[in-house]
């Protein structure tokens, strides 16, 4: 895209991008070090916290303790571990195969959420598809019922749920059924915000991966399934309820960290340079505490979907940056929020509003929830 369609009377993108010519390249230890440390440590507080029936006596107050000090270290662990899906969309195709196939291996397989199911995020950059039918991580929750967001955190208790159908049932049908495998393609393959979202079709090289990726996930899918009466010898295995628990509290973790990325005032149709600034959001305060919700730089939204090649160890520099050099009439310092509670409120008061501003219709009904459901 030219710069010059980018230049407007209330930002420079030719002076941000001066700004952060030097923090493009990803530094391949850090993302090493960081991923394998990570992975390896929530790896160990699972299978210490699955397994502490065998090393502490549950009946103690302490014991309790620990156990809940783990499974939040699990979580948070999990978390950032996983949102390195994030990461690989971004980084360069050349120089980056051995992180791609280890991340799958160590998370992104275990996980049930393999790479292949988040290529489409790029769409959530482009400015032509951002907020619209095309962009599978978007819902215009600015101009939805609150209901909408309450249904969209609600599923996450089934979105594990999901996952098993998905990978341990619909696979092995779609191998046989040539018009479910489209289906499950187009509707079921994608991380997604939208349910509606229609994946277009792919390259031979996508699907390549998408087979192998789903073997893989196949393979999980039935070792979960099949963990409590044949590994554990038991219908109440805990590996089951410990599983489903991170899960979910990922999910939500996650899900409450989206709703404070965007201020989600899209309405379906494309939006402008600017509005798209705009509609992202920083929350560069407190960052030993925001890097937890939101790890890996996602806590930077905006300043991503400014800059989406600067790997997440530079966004913090950037932001930085872009805050120092910028003009103080820069629309570039709307986006920092201060409290991603605060924006959540915020959100939930834009969707009450605009329920109250809307014109009633006798036997009408919205169609939106639908969508966020």
């Amino acid at each position: 895209m030219e710069l010059t369609s980018l230049e407007t009377p209330k930002f420079s993108i030719r002076q941000a991008k001066e700004l952060v010519k030097d923090l493009h390249r990803p530094v391949p230890w850090v993302f090493w070090t960081d991923f394998l440390v990570t992975i390896i440590a929530g790896h160990a507080c699972f299978s210490l916290n699955v397994n502490s029936w065998r090393w502490l006596d549950l009946s103690s107050p302490v014991s309790w303790a620990i156990q809940a000090g783990l499974f939040a270290a699990n979580v948070l662990l999990y978390l950032r571990a996983a949102m390195f899906t994030h990461e690989l969309v971004h980084l360069p195709k050349e120089g980056w195969t051995a992180f791609r196939i280890v991340w799958n291996a160590l998370c992104g397989i275990p996980f049930m959420i393999p790479s292949f199911t988040y290529y489409p995020h790029i769409d959530h950059h482009r400015r032509k598809s951002y907020g619209t039918e095309e962009d599978a991580e978007y819902l215009n929750l600015s101009h939805q019922p609150p209901s909408a967001i309450v249904w969209y955190m609600l599923g996450t208790l089934v979105t594990p749920f999901v996952a098993l159908i998905r990978w341990g049932i619909l696979t092995p049908i779609a191998w046989v059924y040539p018009s479910v495998r489209q289906w499950t393609f187009a509707r079921a393959s994608t991380m997604v915000m939208d349910i509606s979202y229609v994946r277009p079709e792919a390259g031979e090289k996508v699907y390549r991966i998408m087979r192998l990726q789903e073997v893989a996930c196949l393979a999980i899918a039935w070792f979960i399934l099949l963990h409590g009466p044949v590994i554990a010898g038991t219908w109440w295995d805990p590996f089951w309820f410990y599983a489903y628990a991170v899960s979910v509290s990922m999910i939500v973790m996650n899900n409450v960290r989206t709703l404070g990325a965007h201020r989600w005032t899209g309405e379906g149709s494309e939006l402008s340079f600017e509005q798209q600034l705009l509609d992202s959001c920083d929350y560069p305060y407190s960052p030993w505490f925001t890097e937890l919700w939101g790890p890996t730089g996602t806590r930077y939204h905006a300043t991503h979907h400014l800059f989406p090649s600067i790997p997440y160890h530079n966004l913090g520099k950037a932001h930085r940056s872009l805050m120092a050099g910028l003009p103080a009439d820069s629309i570039f310092r709307e986006t920092v929020k201060k409290s991603l509670i605060a924006e959540i409120a915020g959100l939930w008061k834009r969707s009450a509003a605009s329920q109250q501003s809307r014109p009633k219709v006798t036997g009408s009904r919205s169609g939106g929830l639908s969508q966020a459901a």
